[in-house]
């Protein structure tokens, strides 16, 4: 059933629209939330289309587009946005993959490590 790309959310600057795929709808409020605001500020702030897709692997992709005749669009922004994204939200970006690949892909969720040291 999931073998291509997945989007999970995504946000256009042009159209002011956020899109959540209601497949990942069990995913708590607060999460979804978490999404939008990311997406939107995202688009505020750089411009272009912002989606986020899983895939087939499982790996949870930014996804940028823009129009050429943008002029606004902040190409290199938008590479140190999401690279900054990514730090900042690595828990929940990892988390993320780990929801998709054991209730979309089906794979064995990993064992959870000790994590007293």
């Amino acid at each position: 059933m999931y073998k291509d790309k997945i989007v999970l959310c995504g946000a256009s600057a042009y159209e002011q629209k956020y899109y959540f795929n209601q497949d990942f709808s069990s995913l708590p409020q607060s999460i979804q939330d978490e999404l939008h605001i990311m997406c939107v500020l995202y688009t505020e702030e750089i411009g272009g289309i912002l989606t986020l897709e899983f895939d087939e692997q499982g790996n949870l992709q930014f996804q940028v587009e823009s129009l050429e005749a943008d002029a606004m669009f902040d190409e290199i922004g938008s590479v140190l946005r999401i690279k900054e994204i990514q730090r900042e939200k690595r828990e929940l970006l990892e988390a993320l993959e780990l929801y998709y690949r054991v209730f979309f892909l089906g794979e064995d969720a990993p064992e959870l490590e000790d994590k007293e040291e």
